[in-house]
């Protein structure tokens, strides 16, 4: 098969379109012939060298893809060869075909692409898993969304709306927060001009976010707590602020407010597979019905993942980009 390799770490020209052996599924796996799949940050840290695959995956970029399944390994009874499909991955998105665990997969849902399909497993799973997993979401509630236009902001604005939480975001332009309002963000908060936490409190009469959903860790660390309302939740997801921050525990603790840390790509299959199946009892239904979508900003020949990586770098999409075969 073909896959996008990386002989040496660096910049998006690292990235090189080469053949590789085929892949084998393993017991409880199947092979996926791929359609598309979809560009993460995390994919950029690979890239870079920052970020290695954990011990077994595979060595290529992408965590998630779409297409149909061309073989079953042993154990395997409840798919089928032709169904087609979208997975949540380890790596191995940029190629051809992938090994995938039967827990990590999930069908394509009515009316959407396979395409698009690739754009949903690491944003639907990292919304629901930190938002409504771990964090609790409820109706009525306020959610502040960093980052709002980005895929996993995208995916969180619909689904917090679905659910009837009110939903602040933050974004870079006037453009992306009207994208936002469009997918139905309440409160829009250019963090580039204002200041978050006073927007939000103004908003909110005094209240603050009851989640936030952040993915710039420590520069945000602070003024996040601040942002917190009384029993607040903060879900960490990424780092693009840097590793290390002051916590005031006092002012944590004056709101009885609570700090989590995730990352998805590490985590045992088991828990995966959980998360997985939680995606497709609660969101699944609202893809099949049209309540939530998925956003792909543009899509790339998977071969050309070198300019799909400085589309990202220069932050001016909205919503996922898509490599596809």
């Amino acid at each position: 098969m073909y896959a996008i390799t990386i002989p040496e770490p660096g910049g998006p020209e690292a990235l090189v379109w080469a053949e590789v052996p085929d892949p084998v599924p393993s017991d409880g796996e199947v092979l996926v012939e791929v359609a598309a799949s979809a560009v993460n940050r995390a994919d950029l840290l690979q890239r870079q060298g920052f970020y290695d695959p954990p011990p077994g995956a595979s060595p290529y970029p992408g965590l998630e893809c779409a297409g149909r399944i061309v073989a079953l390994g042993p154990g395997v009874s409840n798919w089928a060869v032709g169904d087609e499909v979208c997975a949540l991955l380890s790596g191995g998105g940029y190629a051809s075909m992938v090994a995938v665990p039967v827990g990590q997969l999930l069908p394509v849902p009515g009316g959407v692409s396979l395409p698009e399909a690739a754009a949903l497993p690491e944003v639907t799973c990292t919304v629901w898993s930190n938002v409504f997993m771990i964090a609790h979401l409820r109706p009525g509630e306020t959610v502040l969304v960093h980052g709002g236009s980005s895929g996993v902001g995208t995916m969180a604005v619909q689904l917090a709306k679905a659910v009837g939480a009110r939903v602040a975001v933050t974004a870079g332009s006037a453009e992306k927060l009207e994208r936002c309002a469009e997918l139905g963000a309440d409160i829009l908060i250019n963090y580039r001009e204002q200041d978050f936490v006073a927007e939000l409190r103004a908003a909110t009469d005094g209240h603050g976010a009851d989640v936030i959903l952040d993915l710039m860790g420590a520069k945000y660390l602070e003024p996040n707590v601040r942002a917190l309302a009384v029993n607040g939740r903060l879900a960490v997801i990424g780092m693009q602020g840097g590793t290390k921050g002051e916590l005031n525990l006092g002012a944590l603790l004056a709101k009885r407010g609570a700090v989590t840390a995730t990352s998805l790509r590490a985590r045992p299959a088991d828990e995966k597979a959980a998360i997985v199946a939680a995606v497709r009892e609660h969101v699944w239904p609202l893809l099949s019905d049209g309540r939530v979508r998925p956003v792909v900003d543009r899509t790339l020949p998977m071969r050309e993942a070198g300019q799909a990586h400085r589309v990202l770098d220069e932050s001016t999409h909205v919503g996922k980009v898509v490599l596809t075969l």
